[in-house]
């Protein structure tokens, strides 16, 4: 039950930064290019790697880069190609793996 629930949070999570980050203005610039551009950009910039995904409809796929150092990258790639970052921040925490510890999974 807590991990479905963990994964709902986080669903619900995304889809209330697709929506707020779609009400920008049009002055706000994403930073966007091809996906593997952009993925090699946040390895060698940063550091980060893949920790997940997920699909969002038949539209796109999210997903989380992490840093050793707790600093994560949320992008989106659209059926195109094209990649997207919608969001940075630091302190990532995978609740996941503590969920898992917890319960023995």
């Amino acid at each position: 039950m807590a991990h479905k629930f963990s994964f709902r949070w986080i669903r619900i999570a995304v889809i209330g930064t697709v929506l707020a980050l779609s009400t920008l203005s049009a002055q706000a610039q994403l930073v966007c290019g091809g996906r593997d551009d952009v993925v090699a950009g946040l390895a060698q910039a940063f550091q980060q790697r893949q920790i997940g995904y997920g699909v969002v409809g038949q539209t796109a796929i999210v997903e989380i880069y992490v840093s050793t150092n707790g600093a994560w990258t949320l992008l989106i790639t659209e059926v195109n190609g094209q990649s997207c970052i919608l969001a940075i921040g630091e302190g990532w925490e995978n609740t996941l793996t503590v969920t898992s510890m917890a319960h023995g999974i």
